[in-house]
């Protein structure tokens, strides 16, 4: 992801145009009419001293028509005017009233569109790539990564740099999607390949938890960031300046690191390995070892001792300092209560979800005032509430967690509301806009899809209709439904520049996405440094289709603009399209074997697979 400092909002200008179609002209033609006197109404008179317009015929026709009763003729045409009264009256109701929401049936194949954003990381691993990887222009890289004890993991964004807190937050999201709808990826044959894409991120990410030992014996080391500017004073070269192939990288990869008060990088590496333990819980070698390290790395970032401290990585210069311009972080508790709630669900261990839920309040009590409501790799409240919402629903714990639960579940109703009240910033085309001062709308508008989905389901497994607002409204199963498919549709198409925002989807979509890797032809040559900016500034579309990427999306206006050089229009991320993936998953129709079920099996959810390792005494 390139840097806020790129975008110049000063500079950027937009030239709105208006179709001569759209235009409203007064007619040069004169209305032309047939008068019918019947004499029965009063005849006006022309009080304003004007003539009346001619006709454009030579002549007027004479009817000549007579009425035989006019009282008759009178009740007649009463009774014809209150029909037709009626008739306009009924329609303006039908039109202005609410309608009883229906659930709007998938517009557009959403099978494509989801092996389409699948696709994307195919094309942002870094590493040795497996022999049958599909994507064409992609090759080995990044092969000397940390002394090659890093290698692996996954590019961020249009450029080659790897930032384990949005990859760690991505392997999560991924994690839980498959955790609720596997049986939905297993119908459509996407089930190994998401879980390949998966396994991909958790290999790396057990790499960036480094124990203290004998050589280090007074901290722990996480791994914050590989690639960026190096403090290598010969050579200008690096990942920021450079617009290179990853392939092409022959400069010096710097590694970020940090100590165990970097609390918010250590609990979203908690949440993620604990999420893919399930995911694999089948294989139980590879589970343990995720759970194992999952729970290490949480007993040394929540310890008590005197004189510890824990906050965010991006506050200290040699943890988080080149990531901070990219990713910087505004809280931790969120994430430390993230990571506990997901221990809880792999290990079954109650201390998980005790200290998840004693630190609920002050979690939010430390979300900003922007990120009220949002689910992004910054903010874990929303998303959390979800989860424990969901204990609430299908486990009675009872006391000691019941208070946290019904706050999350409170919040989560209040959340829904926001999504489908008439203040909450939209554009006039449908988009959700939940950070209206920023860029990148569609990977908050498509979280907003997938929780409003999912939690729409939590619902229906129960046989509740709906819930209700604070205010006294209400929101039914089906208002969450629609508005879930408005903001993937909005997405795949439907909006006022009917532009597809997924690379790949549909006939009209970004071909000037911001990726170095796609615009730079694979030639079988090495190009330097020195010759990116040639790629970068090129007029010509991307001679790679970086297929299923989901670009950062339009402004507040619904305009957009597929220049490469603009990356706050036209740059994807990992983090963005696994919430792509995710709420395309949920939206996605069940599998066909469930027509003949009943709750969550007729939805295409595991309502209960996400318990496995709770047990009851």
């Amino acid at each position: 992801m390139d840097s806020g400092k790129t975008c110049d909002p000063d500079t950027l200008l937009y030239m709105h145009s208006i179709s001569p179609a759209g235009r409203l002209l007064p007619s040069a033609n004169r209305w032309n009419s047939i008068e019918i006197n019947f004499n029965i109404f009063p005849q006006s008179q022309n009080t304003w001293g004007y003539e009346s317009l001619p006709s454009r015929f030579a002549k007027s026709i004479d009817f000549k028509l007579t009425v035989a009763n006019k009282k008759n003729f009178k009740r007649f045409i009463y009774a014809s005017s209150t029909f037709v009264s009626l008739i306009v009256i009924l329609c303006l109701l039908l039109h202005f009233l609410p309608h009883k929401q229906r659930h709007h049936g998938a517009t557009k194949d959403l099978t494509l569109a989801l092996k389409q954003a699948l696709s994307f990381f195919d094309a942002q691993k870094s590493g040795v790539l497996p022999k049958d990887d599909m994507v064409k222009f992609r090759g080995d890289s990044g092969l000397d990564d940390g002394n090659k004890s890093l290698v692996g993991g996954y590019y961020d964004s249009g450029n080659n740099i790897k930032f384990s807190f949005p990859m760690a937050y991505t392997i999560t999201l991924l994690s839980w999607s498959v955790i609720e709808y596997h049986p939905k990826y297993e119908e459509i044959g996407e089930l190994d390949h998401v879980k390949s894409i998966i396994k991909w991120g958790s290999d790396y990410l057990l790499k960036l938890f480094i124990h203290a030992n004998q050589t280090s014996p007074s901290s722990t080391t996480l791994i914050s960031q590989v690639g960026g500017v190096s403090n290598n004073k010969t050579s200008t070269d690096n990942d920021v300046n450079c617009w290179q192939r990853p392939e092409d990288m022959r400069y010096e990869r710097p590694v970020s690191s940090c100590d165990e008060t970097a609390s918010d990088l250590a609990g979203e590496i908690i949440a993620a390995l604990s999420a893919a333990s399930l995911v694999f819980n089948e294989d139980k070698k590879y589970s343990t070892n995720l759970t194992k390290t999952a729970t290490d790395l949480f007993d040394m970032v929540t310890k008590e001792d005197p004189g510890f401290v824990q906050g965010m990585y991006t506050t200290k210069d040699e943890c988080g300092g080149q990531a901070r311009e990219f990713y910087n972080s505004t809280g931790y508790k969120d994430e430390l209560v993230w990571g506990g709630t997901w221990l809880f669900f792999a290990t079954g261990n109650a201390t998980y979800l005790r200290y998840a839920t004693e630190n609920l309040v002050s979690a939010e009590e430390e979300e900003s005032s922007v990120d009220k409501g949002v689910f992004y790799w910054n903010n874990k409240f929303t998303a959390n509430t979800v989860l424990l919402t969901r204990l609430r629903f299908f486990i009675d714990l009872g006391y000691p967690y019941e208070e946290s639960f019904i706050l999350s579940n409170n919040n989560v109703d209040s959340l829904m509301c926001s999504y489908l009240s008439h203040t909450t910033h939209k554009t006039q085309g449908g988009l959700i806009f939940l950070k209206p001062d920023q860029y990148a709308p569609l990977e908050y508008a498509a979280t907003a899809s997938f929780l409003s989905k999912l939690y729409s389901d939590y619902l229906a497994v129960l046989h509740k209709s709906s819930s209700s607002c604070t205010n006294g409204t209400s929101f039914s199963v089906e208002n969450l439904q629609d508005f879930s498919m408005s903001q993937v549709n909005y997405i795949l198409g439907d909006n006022p520049m009917e532009m597809s925002y997924v690379v790949g989807y549909g006939n009209n979509y970004p071909k000037h996405v911001h990726h170095r890797g796609a615009s730079i032809p694979w030639d079988n040559q090495w190009h330097s440094c020195a010759e990116g900016s040639t790629w970068l500034n090129s007029e010509n579309p991307n001679p790679n289709e970086l297929l299923g990427a989901m670009v950062r999306g339009p402004d507040w206006n619904d305009m957009f603009l597929d220049q490469r050089d603009k990356p706050w229009f036209t740059e994807p991320t990992i983090s963005s399209n696994a919430g792509l993936v995710a709420a395309l998953i949920a939206l996605h129709d069940p599998p066909h074997s469930s027509s003949s079920m009943n709750g969550a099996e007729a939805l295409g959810i595991d309502n209960s697979g996400i318990f496995h390792n709770i047990h009851f005494i």
